[in-house]
């Protein structure tokens, strides 16, 4: 079997699908994209993909390794995300090939549902206890919401406060509702430390990204002034980015994400490393049903992973959400607040690809907010 070529789809809300063609028939699907630099990600594929022309799709490692290590310069959010994509289209190939699970070839399973957990709120998040009043009538046991708006380095309190009460109204709905917060690197140390503090009573799953990865050394500080697990991970691309992360022993929860973390090939062993640690997994994933379906599989064949993040409803997806994209939407079944391990071939998921190409003819061009601090200075998104 020999690849034969490929094509890519720009498809609202915001994402880039990429299919990958054989000589015998078979396709596989992949989801490459950063989200705001779908372009520049597209460019990054067809670059990558020149080299597999022609090539035995089955050989995913040494396709892996040429893509990594082939070009010189490597790593970072366009390369890992267009590596990504790629190597799960590889991997949907080989597994329709043999006509099983990728989680078969990745060794089968440890779990027959996986976890998931709800967005709630939006980008400034208001009336988020609704939200999670319906979240869990819907059945979800855990949801995610972002913390805090623009935040200086050193800020009022008064925007610790109004965090504190938009947390209080979502842990006044249930007791036990599992409750991830979102600092989403918009925290600098000197008030992450505080807002840590402040939120210790509220009994949280996890803090996430409680400053951006850049400044991860800040994690021991904040990790000594609150027992909330800490999450991060999802602006990491690679096992080297994740290598120090875990040696230094201050995060709780990884969150690499499988269409920026160079895919199920690098995502598995990054997962498989912090088990190593005694560190748990919640796979990084806002994203579309190619990058959910990829997650599901490697998390079936992971012990440390405890939760899957997955975008249906999020506020992003006002145009299109994941289900739309699918012969069969009943693929990812909640239930309880858990998600079925998808057992189809491959990636275990039919791609409509007429309603694709329809939506790609339509495409976008979607970039993150600039948001400014009062005084004027660019602030974190």
């Amino acid at each position: 079997m020999k690849i034969t070529g490929f094509k890519l789809y720009q498809v609202p809300p915001r994402w880039l699908f990429l299919k990958i063609e054989t000589d015998e028939g078979l396709v596989g699907w992949g989801e490459p994209v950063v989200e705001g630099r779908a372009a520049t990600v597209h460019a990054a594929v067809q670059e990558l993909m020149e080299n597999l022309i022609g090539k035995d799709p089955a050989n995913i490692e040494d396709h892996w390794q040429v893509m990594y290590r082939g070009g010189f310069y490597r790593g970072g959010p366009i390369l890992m995300s267009a590596l990504a994509g790629i190597d799960q289209a590889l991997w949907d190939i080989k597994g329709k090939f043999l006509g099983v699970p990728i989680h078969q070839l990745l060794g089968g399973k440890v779990r027959d549902t996986m976890r998931v957990y709800s967005w709630i709120g939006g980008d400034r998040p208001e009336h988020v206890g609704a939200a999670a009043q319906d979240m869990l009538a819907k059945g979800f046991t855990a949801v995610k919401m972002n913390g805090t708006e623009e935040m200086g380095y050193v800020d009022s309190h008064l925007k610790v406060d109004a965090v504190l009460a938009r947390v209080a109204a979502v842990r006044a709905t249930s007791p036990y509702l599992g409750i991830g917060v979102d600092f989403h690197g918009r925290v600098h140390k000197p008030m992450a430390k505080v807002l840590a503090k402040e939120l210790e009573p509220f009994k949280l799953m996890f803090i996430e990204e409680p400053v951006l990865a850049e400044n991860n050394e800040a994690l021991r500080e904040i990790a000594r002034h609150c027992s909330i697990p800490i999450a991060t991970g999802e602006r990491m691309f690679s096992r080297w980015d994740f290598k120090k992360l875990l040696i230094d022993g201050y995060a709780d929860i990884i969150q690499p994400d499988l269409s920026h973390a160079g895919g199920i090939t690098e995502c598995k062993k990054i997962i498989s490393m912090a088990e190593a640690f005694d560190v748990a997994a919640a796979p990084h994933c806002p994203l579309g049903p190619i990058a959910l379906a990829a997650c599901l599989q490697v998390d079936a064949t992971c012990h440390n992973a405890f939760i899957q993040e997955q975008s249906l409803g999020i506020h992003y997806n006002t145009t299109n959400d994941l289900l739309d994209y699918l012969v069969d939407p009943s693929v990812f079944r909640y239930d309880n607040g858990y998600a079925t391990i998808p057992e189809g071939p491959g990636l275990g998921i039919d791609i409509n690809e007429a309603y694709v190409q329809q939506r790609a003819a339509i495409g976008h061009n979607w970039h993150n907010p600039i948001w400014r601090n009062p005084d004027g200075s660019v602030a974190e998104w």
